[in-house]
């Protein structure tokens, strides 16, 4: 299982803001497991900070705005690319005005950053949101589409379409999230000459210029406009006959704006507040359409807030039946367990196959079998046993006892028929041969039961 990380330590990167033109700096620090991405304004009194979540986005017109309780921050996804990119899962942002420095439009500098500082691996393990099966958004005015299918890593395609002569549709795909410092995070920003205006006048892009972002001139306008508007932006006039890209670095990449669509999906995707596990699909992405979605993804994860493991039957197991009953005492009919797929310092995933010719069901009841929830506490406890023997030595003359059970929960009848996994996870380390566990089973992706267990490792007699 893979442990969550954080930075090793704190840099800042200064520059002024796109849309406020502001000279600003922000600085991301290292910050404790299971804190998440959490952006400080300290330069408002109390020091307010404002979680990174996609609910606290309230503007998606040229970059994302995060605003709660009056505390608001812009252009904040190509800071949390860089960090979601990076496997970073804890950090405090302090930022000293309203939105983060534009930089030269891109993620490079952020990625620059956290390279020359370093990650470091904390105790919590990374809480994945695994995608089982397809979830879409579209939006059918804009044409713009969001799915995302289940994988075993997270992958982005992307295609984006305008109507220009100069921007052609382009498609930009990551396969592998190693891969974003050399082949995303150098994608700038880009604008259309025929927004500038409509954007100035919305008070917006107030520091934009020809080092910061792709601009695009594809629509011819007169000489006299066209100069307007350079001295409007405080760039040299140019012939407005000439058609093309007009800033001063050429395109990285042919398809430098796909590619950085790809960069804002990411993040906006790290505003989930959880890294997943599948492959996007965007079809002309844009912020407004990015939080949509992820809003929609939180609101499954609270749906789902404890995933059914991941069971495949054609894996052989860890360990067998007749392993099994090498390491625990129970036997028909109180043997609960059948295998244990999965195993790992705190953590332990077993089966139970439940048959009609379980014992309990000609009572329990007769007409309408259901398994005895006092039973499914009881298998829960025995895989929990398993988990605590293996973290002792000559664990075949020790046995696990329960000491006490708390907030149990039945949420689903179990009846023939059912396969339950059995996820059972150490909430204190095993110390004096005293533990607790959280259980919780499942029959498919649906939770059936969970519990609290506090358990005793007693060597036998």
């Amino acid at each position: 299982m893979l442990k969550q990380k954080t930075l090793k330590d704190s840099f800042s990167l200064s520059g002024k803001g796109l849309h406020t033109g502001l000279q600003l700096t922000v600085t991301f620090n290292p910050a404790p497991e299971n804190y998440g991405y959490k952006i400080q304004r300290i330069d408002m009194e109390g020091q307010p900070i404002i979680d990174a979540i996609a609910e606290n986005v309230t503007e998606t017109t040229r970059g994302t705005v995060l605003n709660k309780n009056g505390v608001k921050v812009s252009t904040v996804e190509h800071g949390l690319a860089a960090l979601y990119a990076s496997g970073i899962d804890n950090c405090l942002i302090q930022v000293d005005g309203p939105e983060f420095p534009i930089l030269d439009g891109s993620a490079e500098y952020f990625i620059e950053g956290i390279d020359r500082v370093g990650t470091i691996e904390q105790n919590s393990v990374k809480d994945y949101f695994i995608i089982k099966s397809k979830i879409e958004f579209r939006n059918e005015k804009t044409g713009s589409s969001i799915i995302v299918l289940p994988d075993d890593e997270f992958s982005i395609n992307v295609l984006i379409s305008y109507d220009s002569t100069i921007l052609p549709n382009q498609y930009a795909t990551l396969e592998d999230m190693n891969l974003f410092k050399n082949e995303v995070a150098k994608a700038r920003t880009f604008v259309f000459v025929r927004e500038i205006e409509p954007l100035l006048q919305l008070g917006l892009i107030k520091g934009g210029d020809l080092d910061n972002a792709i601009v695009i001139y594809e629509r011819q306008m007169t000489q006299d406009k066209y100069d307007q508007l350079a001295d409007v932006m405080g760039v040299p006039r140019m012939d407005a006959t000439q058609l093309g890209y007009i800033m001063h670095k050429p395109l990285v990449w042919p398809n430098e704006c796909a590619r950085h669509k790809l960069l804002d999906l990411i993040g906006d995707m790290a505003l989930i507040g959880k890294p997943i596990k599948g492959r996007i699909i965007a079809t002309r992405p844009g912020h407004t359409v990015n939080n949509k979605f992820a809003r929609e993804m939180r609101r499954q994860i609270r749906l789902h807030s404890v995933q059914a493991p991941k069971y495949d039957v054609n894996t052989p197991p860890l360990m067998d039946v007749n392993k099994i009953r090498q390491l625990i005492p129970h036997r028909y009919p109180m043997l609960l367990v059948d295998k244990i797929v999965e195993i790992g310092p705190d953590y332990i995933v077993g089966v139970k196959n439940i048959t009609g010719n379980e014992p309990y069901f000609q009572g329990h009841f007769p007409l309408e079998p259901v398994m005895p929830g006092v039973l499914l506490v009881e298998a829960m406890a025995q895989t929990g046993g398993l988990l605590v023997l293996n973290q002792v030595d000559e664990l075949e003359h020790y046995s696990t006892y329960v000491l006490k059970i708390n907030n149990v929960k039945f949420r689903k009848k179990v009846v023939p028929g059912d396969t339950l996994v059995f996820k059972i996870e150490m909430i204190q380390p095993l110390h004096r041969g005293l533990t607790t566990m959280r259980g919780y089973a499942f029959v498919g992706e649906d939770e059936v039961c969970e519990a609290e267990v506090m358990a005793q490792v007693v060597k036998n007699k």
